[in-house]
C-alpha cells in the first residue's frame, strides 16, 4: 500500500472496486486513449483479473486508488509490464467523475518512487496514444519527456503511440 496527502494506493480488491472499475471501463472518454472500446461487465472483469493476475505473476500491478476523505474509488494506477510491452511503465486510469483533480500525477509521483525504490527499476516509461492531452500533460509534469514514438502495442491498439519516460534519479 502506497499513501499520499489525498490518496490511497492499495491491492486491487475485486468485491470493493468492481462496479466502479466496471463503470470506469463502460464509459466511452476514459477508455478512448485506453483499450479504444467501451467494454461490458464481463469484459471489465476480464480486465481487472488481468491486473490481479499482472500482480500475481510480476508481484506488482496497477494500484487501486482510493480517496482517503471519500473512500471513492478514484481509478487505477501502477506499474505495468505486461508480455511485449515495450519496456516498464507507470500507467494511470482516472475514473470519469475524478477528472481534473490532479489524482493522476499525484499517484504517478508515488507510483514512480515505488518503482525506483523498491522495485529497483532504472527507467520507466508511460505509453500514451497520440492525441490524448491529458495524459502527455500528467507525463511531463512527472518529469518525463517524449522518447520515441511506436505503432501500436501489442494486444491493444495498432495505432502510433508516443513513449515518455524517464531514468531513475542518481
Amino acid at each position: 500500500m502506497l499513501e499520499t496527502e489525498r490518496l490511497i494506493l492499495r491491492r486491487v480488491d475485486a468485491d470493493r472496486d468492481f462496479d466502479a472499475w466496471a463503470a470506469a471501463m463502460a464509459d466511452e472518454d476514459t477508455v478512448r486513449y485506453t483499450v479504444g472500446k467501451t467494454m461490458s461487465r464481463a469484459e471489465a472483469w476480464r480486465s481487472m483479473a488481468s491486473v490481479l493476475g499482472h500482480w500475481q505473476i510480476r508481484g506488482y500491478g496497477f494500484f487501486s486508488v482510493e480517496c482517503k476523505q471519500t473512500g471513492a474509488w478514484v481509478g487505477r494506477v501502477g506499474p505495468w509490464f505486461p508480455e511485449g510491452w515495450p519496456e516498464p511503465e507507470i500507467g494511470w486510469t482516472i475514473a470519469p467523475t475524478h477528472l481534473r483533480r490532479g489524482y493522476a500525477t499525484e499517484a504517478g509521483r508515488a507510483c514512480l518512487r515505488y518503482a525506483f525504490e523498491e522495485l529497483g527499476w532504472k527507467r520507466t516509461i508511460h505509453c500514451i496514444l497520440e492525441g490524448n492531452v491529458a495524459s502527455i500533460g500528467v507525463a511531463e509534469k512527472l518529469g518525463s519527456r517524449l522518447l520515441r514514438t511506436q505503432d501500436g502495442l501489442p494486444g491493444i491498439t495498432e495505432s502510433k503511440v508516443l513513449i515518455y519516460g524517464q531514468d531513475a534519479p542518481e
